[in-house]
């Protein structure tokens, strides 16, 4: 089944998501490849594009980054800035309502990163779009949903893995996200594919394709 992912669709899944129970994106903690990846670099500037309920956005403020933490969704956000006020961390967390596919924001970051965010816009050209936002030196971190044959979707959470396969539409492979990055302008730390298994409702196993990429903009 085809989706929209407009503002309408990511409201409506926000809303669904208020019971805040097992598997429940607003509670979940951050990504796990955001400490491998990001945990050696010095704290600057920082964009979340598609920040869902915020949990990389508060890992990252938590460590002394700035950050601007982008959705589309009111009330995504509303749970986000929430759960930072409880944190400790909201000082240095700015949150934004946009919609990624036509917002720019008025400045260029240290750091770039999405998780499993897709907007009502083809994949690699929302990519291309957060890559333009990266300061020289700085870091593009994509982490995305992969393409796999039985990509279709059957339950998707939208953020963090705890339904079958993503749609296809907002899946992508390493090598084509890492193909649209000049390798005059970048250079390529991370791609790869990972298989990992989330504990889904009843204690089930739930299979998660990801991909990875992590970049530097040359200066």
């Amino acid at each position: 089944m085809a989706h929209g992912f407009d503002k309408d669709y990511w409201e409506r899944h926000w809303r669904q998501e208020r019971s805040g129970g097992p598997g429940s994106m607003g509670g979940n903690p951050p990504n796990p490849y955001l400490a491998r990846e990001v945990g050696g670099l010095a704290p600057g500037t920082a964009l979340d594009a598609g920040c869902g309920g915020g949990a990389e956005a508060i890992w990252l403020a938590s460590r002394g980054w700035h950050v601007t933490a982008a959705d589309i969704s009111s009330e995504a956000l509303a749970r986000a800035a929430g759960r930072a006020a409880a944190s400790g961390a909201a000082g240095r967390v700015r949150w934004v309502e946009a919609d990624l596919g036509v917002w720019s924001p008025q400045e260029r970051f240290d750091l770039v990163m999405t998780h499993y965010a897709h907007p009502a816009m083809p994949q690699l050209e929302f990519y291309d779009r957060l890559a333009g936002w990266v300061a020289p030196g700085g870091t593009l971190l994509i982490v995305g949903h992969l393409s796999t044959p039985d990509a279709t979707d059957h339950g998707h959470d939208h953020g963090h893995g705890h339904g079958h396969h993503p749609p296809a539409e907002a899946s992508v492979t390493s090598a084509a996200v890492t193909a649209r990055l000049d390798g005059t302008e970048w250079e390529i730390v991370t791609a790869e594919e990972h298989l990992r298994a989330l504990t889904g409702p009843g204690g089930r196993a739930v299979p998660l394709h990801d991909v990875v990429v992590r970049a530097t903009r040359r200066r």
